[in-house]
This record gives C-alpha cells, structure tokens and sequence, in this order.
C-alpha cells in the first residue's frame, strides 16, 4: 500500500474538513429552501471515502454508491462547485440541474451516482466491474450501499454472480447503525452483516470505518485481490452519522448522548491529533488550511447562487430523439 506520510494526513484534514464544512452549508442553504427535495448528509462517515480514496487508482477505478453522494464524486475529483449547483437545481451542474441532490453523476471522474432505489446500485456496481473484467481495463469498481440496502434480494443475487465470475469490485456496508430510523439490531437476526459474504465464500470481514488509515489497509487489500482477477470481496465499515437519515429526520430513535460519544472518535479529530502528535503542521498552518476550506465553501455557494436554471427546452433536449418524430427539436 501507498505509505500514509504527513501529506496523506494533511490532505486526509483538508479534504474531509472540506466535504464536512461543504454539507453543513449544504444543511444551511436546505433549511432557506435554495436546496429542495431531499437531502441526505455524511457527516461522521468520511474516514470511509478518505481511506478508500488512498487504495484506489483513479486513473481507472470506479465508483458507485446510494443517495448520500454529495462528497464522493468530489474526492473523485468532480469540481465541488458544479456539485453545489446541482443541489441547486443549476445548469453548471453535474446533471444540468435535472439530478439535484440524490443523482450526482460524472462518468468522466468515474463516478457512476448517486442511485435513489435503496440497493439498486449493487448488481449495476456489479455490471461495471463485468465490463472492466470483459475489456480487459484493470479497473476496480468500488460499490458502496447502507446497512438498510444489505436487507434487499438483489445483494445476494449480484454477490453470487460477482463469486461466480470473479468480477472485479468491492463490496461496501457502509453501517452507519440506522437503516432511515430503523437500528440493525431491528432488521435482522444477527447484527454482523459482513457475514453475508460467508454464504458466498466471499472474503469479507468489518472494519473501522471512524479510522482512515484502517478503511485505507482494508481497502487497499481488496482492491488488489479484485486487480489481480480473485475476485470481490465485502467489507463492512462500521461509522456513524451525525445527522438525521435526511433532513426531514426529527431522530427520535436515538439520544443525543449516543450522537456525542461516537462525536469523541470523529475522524476529521482522529487525524488533526496525529496532526499535532506528530508535529505536522503548527497551529497557524490548520488555520491556514481551515481558511481555505471556508473560501472554498463560500467560491461553491456563490458559484450555485450565481448559476443560471435550466431553459424549458433542456426538458425534450434530454429524451430520445427520433427521426420520424420531427415534432420536438433537440438542440443538444
């Protein structure tokens, strides 16, 4: 695996100091009502995007993941203010505005969404990963999903074809504790949904998703079994969200006692206290980097503010266009 140097931390602080201070402004524009539908925030997960981002080769591996996808295609290298402008519902964004906030896409970046039917992205990331395996690209699809989605038939159905076929991907739980406001302990017999992989004699097993440079070695070791042709293997992260499942979640299925003890392993702390353990940085340089991740924040907000919305014409620009039916004109 790469070596995890003082870069890697300090870049680990800004991005996640980043994607954390991007969704609460995010959270902020919401409650405006500049941002409408639904809106779906990952603060407390982002050791998970962090480490796997660090395994990964972005040259040729992709990704794909459920609703709560604002900050994925960002650390994929997706310009996080057309990411913004999507949210609002603006023409510079990532889908022209017609996507906001659950459908986030970039092929270009390899980032396949952004997918609003719980566990639907599964058997897809599985179909990606088919692709890479057929022309012979040495890609690794990386496809994540929530504790809720490992309840859906169609994750049995693509983790025996994937073992059948030794498809190149990764599977992810991202375990945040709560399926919308249902507890895993709830939703099942067993609480150890990494074990699912077992049936398949998929390698699987859990990991610590509060902790980057755990999520980094996992993910690092599963992407190499997939790039060497053995095939995919499960991991379930364990993390936490701050936030509600949405917005709309008034959270009444927890106290705010549980939120504050797993706050005490956040991951943006985690790595600021390696930080200054290690002298990485002095005081002045984090407010150096805090700086810029507040001026880029503040670029993002005014870039979606000032965007344009789509021209009704975008509407029949981005349906099939048949030549026998000369009656909608396409301009794109």
């Amino acid at each position: 695996m790469k070596e995890i140097t003082k870069e890697v931390y300090l870049q680990w602080y800004e991005d996640m100091q980043f994607w954390r201070k991007f969704e609460d402004r995010l959270a902020a524009v919401y409650i405006q009502q500049k941002v409408r539908g639904f809106l779906h925030l990952y603060n407390g997960q982002e050791a998970v995007l962090a480490g796997a981002l660090h395994a990964m080769d972005l040259s040729k591996d992709k990704m794909i993941t459920a609703y709560r996808n604002h900050v994925q295609p960002i650390g994929m290298g997706v310009d996080p203010r057309r990411v913004m402008a999507e949210l609002y519902g603006k023409v510079t964004g990532t889908s022209k505005g017609m996507g906001g906030s659950m459908h986030i896409f970039s092929k270009e970046h390899g980032f396949y969404g952004g997918h609003g039917i719980v566990g639907a992205q599964i058997p897809v990331g599985a179909g990606i990963a088919f692709a890479d395996k057929y022309f012979e690209t040495g890609g690794v699809t990386l496809t994540y999903f929530g504790d809720g989605a490992a309840r859906q038939g169609s994750l049995h159905e693509a983790f025996n074809m994937a073992m059948n076929w030794k498809l190149p991907v990764v599977f992810i739980c991202e375990n945040n504790g709560y399926a919308m406001g249902t507890s895993v302990e709830r939703t099942a017999n067993h609480t150890d949904i990494w074990k699912l992989g077992l049936g398949y004699e998929m390698p699987c097993g859990p990991v610590d998703g509060m902790n980057p440079v755990k999520v980094a070695e996992a993910m690092h070791e599963a992407i190499e079994r997939a790039r060497r042709g053995d095939g995919p293997t499960f991991l379930e992260m364990k993390t936490y969200r701050y936030r509600g499942h949405s917005m709309s979640d008034a959270q009444l299925y927890r106290t705010k006692d549980e939120v504050e003890e797993y706050k005490k392993i956040d991951p943006i702390t985690q790595v600021l206290d390696i930080i200054k353990e290690k002298g990485y940085a002095t005081e002045a340089e984090i407010e150096a980097i805090d700086e810029r991740v507040k001026n880029l924040v503040d670029e993002c907000e005014r870039f979606a503010e000032e965007s344009p919305y789509p021209e009704v014409q975008q509407l029949y620009d981005v349906v099939y266009e048949e030549p026998n039916y000369p009656f909608i004109p396409h301009k794109l």
